[in-house]
């Protein structure tokens, strides 16, 4: 009888670059102090430069694996959806960590569920699109140019919500 589990893929590798680093900070005597690696706005151009292909292929294989329905397929265009791209770097490293026991791996699919459940809430009707390769920047009602741009002299509110300590 053949082997049913022998088709399984392994969860893509982070990059070797990344992975020096997480090795660099996460040393006990460890001199580097610098952004956790899933926080992809903090990292210097070096460490972001393998994310996107890396991060594309971790949803290539979670969309292979655990997509069953169309909602659930994490769109091709999920790098301009930058608050998606946050969660899938997220997910990404936590999945890394969670296999390490049992528990932490049913952890890490709850986690997974979650992150669908935020992703379709993210993504709206516009996610239909996305899906097939008709991406839309931001639906035209809810572009963010509605708010008013900021000067110079702006302050942001206090914990009373007061701008600028006016009483």
């Amino acid at each position: 009888m053949k082997d049913p589990l022998a088709h399984f893929e392994p969860f893509p590798e982070p990059p070797a670059l990344v992975l020096e680093y997480i090795a660099e900070r996460s040393a006990e005597e460890s001199v580097v102090d610098g952004p956790a690696p899933w926080d992809l706005g903090s990292l210097s151009a070096e460490l972001i430069e393998p994310m996107p292909a890396w991060l594309d292929s971790v949803c290539r294989w979670m969309n292979g694996r655990y997509a069953w329905q169309p909602q659930d397929v994490i769109p091709p265009c999920w790098a301009r959806h930058e608050g998606l791209a946050y969660e899938i770097a997220a997910l990404a490293f936590a999945r890394q960590d969670a296999y390490t026991t049992a528990g932490s791996a049913v952890t890490w699919h709850e986690q997974y569920d979650r992150f669908l459940t935020r992703m379709h809430t993210t993504l709206g009707k516009a996610g239909d699109e996305c899906r097939v390769g008709k991406h839309e920047e931001r639906p035209a009602r809810f572009q963010l140019a509605a708010w008013p741009a900021q000067t110079g002299d702006a302050q942001a509110p206090d914990a009373a919500g007061r701008v600028g300590g006016t009483v």
